[in-house]
């Protein structure tokens, strides 16, 4: 099934960014041909734990067939299965009993009843698929537009997935008949040949129907109630509950053309808000351009004049400046080991994310081809590896280190060892609470391989080649005497440079963390790639530039200790991330149990260790050019 959806059509940012882009393969239907429902899994944005389809009561098929996943699907706690829905193309169902016979209604016990009510009190969704379209439940709500307009008008956005069922005051109801509509677009064909059809859109209402309302005969056929004169189906926690589960279809001819048909699932109702957010995020980068060409244009220039005036060396030499600590600015920093692997898995995480966003932009990885980026992601960072050990092998060697295999050792292991730690604790919480959610033990082992296996090997070759590769040329000598540091000021302080260098890259990205945000943990698709390739360009220019201004400042201040600062500083935005993610914690997730909290939080945390490395590495090797710059620049004697 996922050789079908084999994404081969590139398309480029229009208009939105939004692009799906077809599989090679649609699926032809003729009239009277099953079209499979299969389930996914139970999502809540509250529990933020994942459950497949048949951990509830539900009908179950006579064999149950669970689809082979790829990594992506699994680690998402996606869990795709058979289901005892009979839909035909073309074939309208009025109302059909799922399971049991007509005159023998489900019985469900008191442990089944008291879990479905946990479930529905915890807002969980159940997402099923037909020919991979994910079903979704119609919302219709009048906008805040004109009385005359309002009559005419209705806005229409689409929920994904159906609520399992709800509350009313103490009561539980559950969603048990499911009304299908099916959308079918008849393909061209020649006279004499039978019609095809494709499914081009899946939608349900969910109604909850008492069981004595719910009149079904021997046949399995059953008749629906009067809208009016209906009473849903109550589950009591504390006793057994009877029911029936049952069905209908309908079908309707659309115009939507295959190639478009998951463009209902991702209308964008606020696409002004993205272009808000880019042209926010230009302003920021020309307003940081501008500083940056006032000091480089008129002060570096008058610095490098006056430092390269023969006759009064005597007097600059007395001055105070970025010229004197000429003899420090190269001398190794403390730890280079350490550094040097944490700027070599910057280097993969850059490449890695730069790769990820350039691909998703072109339409390859999008929301059909489930589990495509978190797959793609996995892969591509391990084989990052090479470029990862080959900038951090250079580097060290740079710093006059001598020990490569324990840093090529270091640079393999330590951002990847910490993320597989807190991934481990995480998951052990996940298998207590028995969610899909939870990585299986084959896929542990199968990760672990992959990261000794790929990644490991890849990071020693690059840092073979680094570390034999001439060191990065420093235009200046460094001193055998270190210089003394003045007393600094207090605004040259490390955590006041963090949140000054920080906000201004947040800035440029905050509107589009929003969106991402709601992907992970509301379970919307995030599809809007070229917006985010975009932002990732504009983050990457301001972090260079802010990076390159705080370590102008800083040298000036005849402070030399720049390596570790520089690295620090310029993943300050990660700072303003962590700031962000409580601050949406609170206030838009509806989160109150301790295991849902860790999981935020524990997520988060990765999150923000990812984010520093990357805008860390980004401002680091901004600030390793300009320095090398301007001091190749004055003659020094």
């Amino acid at each position: 099934e996922r050789l079908r959806y084999l994404l081969v059509l590139l398309s480029l940012l229009h208009g939105t960014g939004s692009f799906y882009v077809p599989g090679v393969a649609p699926i032809n239907f003729h009239r009277n041909d099953p079209v499979e429902i299969k389930a996914v899994k139970l999502t809540s944005s509250r529990t933020q734990l994942p459950y497949e389809y048949y951990s509830l009561p539900f009908c179950q098929p006579t064999k149950i067939t669970y689809k082979a996943e790829n990594l992506g699907e699994v680690l998402r706690g996606d869990r795709i299965v058979n289901t005892p829905f009979q839909v035909s193309m073309s074939v309208e169902k009025k109302c059909e009993v799922l399971c049991n016979f007509p005159n023998k209604p489900v019985t469900l016990t008191v442990e089944q009843s008291k879990l479905i009510a946990e479930r529905i009190r915890e807002d969980y969704y159940v997402h099923l698929i037909a020919d991979n379209l994910p079903v979704a439940t119609r919302l219709e709500f009048y906008s805040n537009r004109e009385e005359e307009e309002k009559k005419k008008e209705k806005d229409v956005q689409f929920e994904h997935g159906y609520r399992l069922g709800f509350m009313d005051g103490n009561k539980f109801y559950l969603h048990n008949h499911l009304s299908f509509i099916l959308y079918y677009h008849r393909e061209d064909v020649e006279e004499n040949q039978e019609p095809t059809y494709r499914v081009v859109r899946f939608e349900v209402i969910p109604q909850s129907i008492k069981l004595e309302d719910l009149k079904a005969d021997e046949k399995g056929m059953c008749t629906l109630p009067e809208a009016t004169g209906s009473a849903p189906q109550e589950i009591d926690p504390s006793k057994e509950n009877q029911m029936l589960f049952t069905y209908s279809v309908h079908w309707e001819e659309s115009d939507i053309k295959w190639a478009s048909r998951w463009d209902t699932y991702l209308t964008m109702s606020d696409v002004q808000i993205h272009w808000f957010s880019i042209i926010n995020s230009v302003v920021v980068v020309f307003f940081l351009s501008g500083i940056l060409s006032m000091i480089i244009i008129r002060t570096l220039r008058k610095d490098i004049a006056n430092y390269n005036k023969e006759d009064d060396i005597e007097d600059t030499m007395e001055e105070s400046g970025w010229k004197l600590v000429h003899g420090d600015v190269f001398r190794p920093p403390q730890y280079p080991m350490i550094l040097s692997s944490l700027l070599g898995s910057g280097i993969q995480l850059f490449c890695m994310i730069l790769i990820v966003i350039f691909v998703a932009m072109l339409g390859m990885l999008s929301p059909s081809s489930r589990g495509a980026l978190m797959t793609t992601a996995c892969f591509l960072f391990m084989f990052m590896g090479v470029f990862g050990g080959f900038f951090a092998g250079r580097l060290y060697r740079t710093l006059k280190g001598h020990r490569w295999k324990k840093g090529a050792f270091c640079t393999a292991t330590l951002y990847p060892g910490v993320v597989f730690g807190i991934c481990f604790v995480l998951n052990c919480f996940i298998w207590g609470k028995h969610s899909s959610g939870a990585v299986p033990f084959p896929t542990m082992v199968a990760l672990l391989c992959m990261w000794f296996g790929i990644s490991l090997p890849l990071v020693y070759l690059g840092y073979y080649f680094g570390f034999r590769k001439q060191p990065y040329d420093n235009p200046v000598r460094t001193n055998q005497i270190p210089r003394q540091i003045p007393e600094q000021r207090w605004y040259m302080n490390k955590f006041v440079g963090i949140l000054m260098a920080g906000i201004l890259p947040f800035g440029a990205m905050f509107i589009e963390l929003f969106f991402i945000f709601s992907a992970i943990w509301e379970n919307q698709f995030y599809y809007l790639f070229g917006f985010l390739f975009l932002v990732f360009i504009i983050l990457v220019v301001s972090c260079s530039q802010i990076s390159i201004v705080m370590v102008y400042f800083q040298l000036c201040a005849e402070d030399y200790r720049w390596w570790w600062r520089t690295f620090l500083v310029s993943g300050g935005s990660a700072f303003y991330v962590l700031i962000y993610a409580i601050f949406y914690f609170v206030n838009k997730l509806d989160i109150v149990e301790f295991i849902p909290s860790l999981l935020y939080f524990g997520y988060t945390a990765l999150m923000v260790l990812s984010f520093w490395l990357l805008t860390g590495t980004i401002g680091f090797y901004a600030a390793y050019m300009f320095v090398r710059k301007i001091y190749a620049a004055v003659k020094i004697d």
